[in-house]
């Protein structure tokens, strides 16, 4: 399904969400389509269940999943409001980044060969680092 990296500094589970986000954003899992139980992904992941159920909460909370008891957890239809809710968060979060990375040096050529590069891994070419 996907790798994770142990040896980076970033949280297991945190690697888990932005994975999972990707995977649901590029409609590798479709709306109410059912996730991997706990136990498989954590089999399959050879990682806790416990990291497995944080990331689980956290898309959850993030509105990407949600959970039927007794059934699991399953891919939220992402509703028109939302994505723009959301859209609109993203904007205010690129400018902050895009203020500190000019602050940083960075130069406007910079950061459009940035976007070149994360348009090309959203239409499936380059991956990035």
């Amino acid at each position: 399904m996907f790798q994770l990296d142990t040896r980076s500094r970033k949280p297991i589970y945190e690697q888990l969400v932005e994975k999972m986000k990707e995977l649901i954003i590029h409609e590798v899992y479709n709306p109410d389509e059912q996730l991997p139980s706990v136990r498989v992904l954590s089999q399959q992941l050879t990682i806790n269940p416990n990291t497995i159920q944080k990331a689980y909460r956290e898309l959850e909370h993030q509105g990407y999943i949600y959970s039927i008891p007794g059934k699991g957890k399953f891919v939220a239809p992402q509703s028109e409001t939302t994505n723009e809710e959301k859209v609109k968060k993203l904007k205010q979060e690129l400018i902050k980044l895009l203020s500190e990375a000019m602050y940083l040096g960075m130069d406007k050529e910079d950061i459009l060969s940035l976007l070149d590069i994360a348009e090309k891994s959203v239409k499936g070419g380059e991956e990035l680092d």
